[in-house]
């Protein structure tokens, strides 16, 4: 009788912890990412959130454990197989490009020198300008487009070597609703696309690790939820996770989690900064995570 073997990880992390000081971000943390898995990492300002996708990246080295992407010890040098999509920040009016030289950097960007792109180069690019339904403004300066549409242009980038991990920082910030939903769907065809074997290394499917505070746009892709605070974490699917018992162990607090209008709401969670309590809204934006 054969026997079906699940695909291997796109991303591996055992026994990681990582400390700042005397303060531990997180520790003992293990998590696997398949492919073809959403992953939302949620928590509050402070939790550690943005630190574990430059962890992931080679950028931040761990107080002890280990990380794998893609079967390989992650290293500063990085993985063009790990894509990265950053937060919506809003390019000035005088940024010296158009809206495909954005999308190009993530196809030529990593060559030394002066890119000569290729024919193949250009193709890829039209390609991606169409898959991220940017062909309108394409031609267009950066810095005249509109945060979704500068935003869709960063997933293009981030697409441009068929990632089979995309990490996710906040990539809904300062977004509205329709744009919110417009870069999500675009994250998630990437996503299913591979799985289906449209994308990816011999359709192996992409993996794809999301931070956000706002659960609410991206809750019908997600798999599974890690939550992190108070230098502890919690990991499982949405309706194991997001309970008002789960979080208050988390927490070591009374939180309870409310449905209002059709959104999750947390209420009573404590800052991770100020200690105090307060209530959050999963979808409040906060700064820039440490």
């Amino acid at each position: 009788m054969s026997t079906s073997q699940s695909p291997a990880p796109v991303l591996r992390i055992r026994n990681a912890s990582l400390r700042r000081g005397d303060r531990t971000l997180w520790s003992g943390l293990d998590l696997d990412v398949a492919p073809g898995e959403l992953v939302a990492v949620l928590g509050p300002s402070g939790s550690g959130k943005t630190t574990l996708l430059r962890a992931i990246l080679g950028l931040e080295p761990l107080s002890s454990g280990s990380i794998e992407t893609l079967g390989e010890r992650v290293h500063r040098k990085g993985n063009r197989h790990v894509g990265y999509l950053p937060q919506s920040r809003p390019l000035t009016a005088e940024t010296p490009m158009r809206g495909r030289d954005l999308v190009a950097l993530g196809v030529n960007g990593h060559r030394f020198g002066l890119p000569l792109p290729s024919r193949r180069d250009r193709e890829r690019v039209e390609s991606l300008i169409d898959e991220v339904d940017a062909r309108a403004f394409a031609d267009q300066p950066v810095g005249v487009l509109s945060g979704g549409e500068q935003q869709r242009l960063r997933v293009g980038q981030a697409l441009a070597d068929d990632p089979r991990l995309l990490l996710c920082d906040e990539p809904l910030t300062s977004l509205d609703l329709a744009n919110q939903q417009a870069v999500v769907r675009l994250i998630d065809a990437h996503r299913v696309g591979a799985q289906t074997g449209r994308r990816g290394e011999g359709g192996a499917g992409a993996g794809v690790l999301l931070v956000t505070h706002d659960i609410n746009p991206v809750l019908s892709a997600v798999d599974r939820i890690l939550y992190l605070a108070n230098g502890r974490f919690t990991l499982g699917s949405p309706a194991e996770v997001l309970t008002s018992e789960v979080l208050s162990a988390l927490y070591g607090t009374p939180v309870f989690v409310l449905r209002a209008g059709g959104r999750l709401v947390v209420v009573g969670a404590p800052d991770a900064e100020q200690g105090a309590h307060h209530h959050h809204e999963l979808d409040h934006h906060h700064e820039d995570d440490a």
